[in-house]
């Protein structure tokens, strides 16, 4: 795995992005992103539940966080994934706490480029000093998550 620093940083409060490079094919890195028992492998630890289709519930699972709910805004199988979700615990997703997290794989060589892009941090009802905290927490759990997503893939 290869993250692309300079797209690693929080770009003016409004979103946080990472690239990567994965040694798994695109459909590999897919079933790793879109499947529940995946996604809560490398990322929602608790558990995670995912209707794959525009509008379907999304559930992301963490013992010591609790349950952040939302639902899936975009599907283009093999290629991109997004979802929208709460970014404080048991709350539906809604304007003013929520932030939208975008996937988007591109066949590179024997394996795949993938980025993901977390925004919303900017438009969250809460004050610059609580979305700054959000937008290092996100970025801290990407980058452990990614790793441990660059590790899963070969092998799904």
């Amino acid at each position: 795995m290869r993250i692309n620093p300079a797209a690693g940083r929080v770009a003016d409060m409004e979103s946080i992005e990472r690239e990567l490079y994965v040694e798994a094919r695109p459909e590999q890195v897919w079933t790793a992103l879109t499947q529940p028992e995946h996604f809560a492998t490398w990322y929602a630890f608790g558990g995670a539940e995912i209707d794959l289709r525009p509008g379907g519930r999304l559930v992301m699972r963490w013992d010591e966080h609790g349950e952040y709910r939302g639902f899936v805004e975009k599907v283009e199988p093999g290629r991109r994934f997004a979802y929208r979700y709460a970014v404080d615990p048991d709350v539906d997703a809604a304007p003013g706490n929520s932030n939208l997290v975008e996937f988007t794989l591109t066949p590179e060589g024997e394996g795949t480029r993938l980025r993901v892009v977390e925004s919303g941090f900017d438009r969250l009802d809460v004050p610059a000093e609580v979305q700054v905290k959000k937008a290092d927490e996100s970025a801290q759990g990407w980058d452990g998550g990614l790793a441990a997503l660059a590790e899963l893939a070969p092998q799904v």
